[in-house]
């Protein structure tokens, strides 16, 4: 499905700006656009991958990927049908799945990188997307948001006084995108139209990556075990997280009280009469500080857990991080030619008007069904392109407040959609699948039911 995706946009380009005379500016956007794919992206990410690549191979050898995948087997299995018990692939996919619910998307590309490497071992059909691969990427696309960091980082630099308001409206309506996403694919990989081939009688011998050799084919069954001095060092390690935790949310358990206090001091003393802060307000605040607490210490505690672990374990840390650190620039390479293919006929279209035009065709019509025309461009941008709805979602702010119904809308929006073109474009060119099958289409549905949940819930809540 990107193959008339990725020449439409080309053709589009080449012939709106031809008509608008904006070529030099289509010619300037499709230079730009390569080199920001490989300089902006592609090797930044390459540091990136080899530290997370090395974390994941240091908790594969440790047990602790087959653990997690141990304490998800019911839901995994009713996800993954295809993938074999006990799989590395499970943990890894769950470890993505938790690091995007807490916003962590620089920790859980990596970690869905090298699941996509493990479903690829598994894959009969090499270059054709399977279904598990599918799945994986919707659910990826579509991922339930406990903080939607970033949208929230614009409200507050903008002088939001509630930027922490959209996070309970973002896990709403990623929740409806999530149901959506995992429907749809499910549905979708039962037409004929994206069934899979059979199974090949006597399948061609697979071509052997170059990291192959040095990445374990399994994670080993049963570890060195924890001695007793190893244990007491994981219990103090445990204590002094939990300390660390209450340190820093302790702000927030301290504004709860002085707000307990803010309400019963007028019944105490009659003199005061400003309006008390409302008992749910306090509460959502709470929530609000402990989860950004716990994402905050998320990326500390794999940082320090998995190396102390796997070295109580008996493995040897250093070496192995190394080993599976090496398959980062590599991982970092073999997605080149994708980004430069996406991001070239994107940024092309985009510096064309294509989008611009969009906008004025479709206004009138969704305006009439209450759809707010201002937040068009932003909706039509996200699946291509996160910098550039960024960049939209900051004008929005500019515009109309950081604290109006647009500015919330589009937070909100932008904390429980995807870049589901770059997205699959990563996933996908990591593995080297050119035949996406319908992942594009349960991406753009779980998108689609995401901004219509959005703007749905944000006028329940704000309007």
């Amino acid at each position: 499905m990107l193959n008339p995706i990725w020449l439409s946009l080309l053709l589009l380009a080449v012939f709106i700006g031809g008509f608008s005379g904006n070529l030099g500016p289509v010619t300037a956007a499709a230079a730009d656009s390569a080199k920001n794919a490989v300089m902006g992206i592609a090797l930044p990410l390459a540091g990136w991958f080899a530290l997370w690549l090395g974390m994941m191979r240091l908790a594969e050898l440790a047990g602790l990927v087959n653990v997690l995948a141990r304490l998800l087997r019911p839901l995994m299995r009713r996800l993954f049908p295809d993938v074999p018990e006990g799989h590395p692939a499970l943990g890894a996919m769950a470890l993505n799945m938790a690091a995007n619910m807490l916003g962590l998307g620089n920790a859980a590309t990596p970690l869905g990188l090298k699941a996509m490497k493990h479903l690829e071992g598994l894959n009969p059909h090499p270059g054709l997307a399977s279904n598990a691969m599918c799945t994986f990427l919707a659910i990826n696309t579509a991922s339930i948001q406990l903080i939607p960091a970033t949208a929230i980082g614009i409200l507050a630099v903008n002088g939001s006084t509630r930027p922490a308001a959209i996070v309970p409206s973002a896990l709403l309506a990623t929740l409806c995108a999530f149901t959506a996403g995992l429907v749809s694919v499910k549905f979708l990989e039962k037409l004929p139209r994206f069934k899979l081939p059979p199974v090949p009688a006597n399948p061609a011998p697979r071509k052997a990556e170059p990291e192959a050799a040095d990445a374990p084919t399994e994670i080993p069954p049963e570890p060195t075990p924890v001695s007793r001095e190893g244990r007491y060092l994981l219990a103090l390690y445990a204590l002094a997280m939990a300390a660390m935790f209450f340190i820093l949310a302790f702000p927030a358990l301290a504004n709860e009280g002085f707000a307990t206090l803010h309400a019963a001091l007028p019944r105490v003393i009659p003199a005061f009469s400003f309006e008390p802060l409302g008992p749910e307000l306090a509460r959502l605040h709470l929530a609000t500080r402990l989860l950004s607490v716990a994402g905050l210490l998320a990326l500390p505690f794999a940082f320090t857990f998995f190396p102390l672990y796997a070295w109580l374990r008996g493995v040897k840390v250093y070496e192995e991080f190394v080993e599976g650190a090496r398959e980062g620039f590599q991982v970092a390479t073999r997605i080149i030619p994708f980004l430069v293919a996406i991001l070239v006929a994107v940024g092309m279209f985009r510096s064309a008007g294509g989008i611009g035009l969009i906008s004025k065709a479709l206004g009138p019509v969704l305006g009439a069904v209450g759809f707010p025309v201002d937040l068009l461009p932003m909706v039509l941008i996200r699946p291509l392109s996160g910098s550039a709805t960024t960049g939209i979602f900051t004008e929005i702010v500019h515009n109309f407040g950081a604290d109006s119904l647009q500015a919330l809308m589009a937070g909100t929006i932008f904390g429980s959609t995807e870049t589901t073109f770059y997205v699959l474009a990563v996933y996908f060119g990591s593995v080297g699948i050119r035949k996406t099958r319908h992942a594009v289409l349960a991406g753009l549905t779980a998108d689609c039911v995401g901004v219509i949940a959005s703007i749905a819930v944000c006028r329940w809540l704000f309007a």
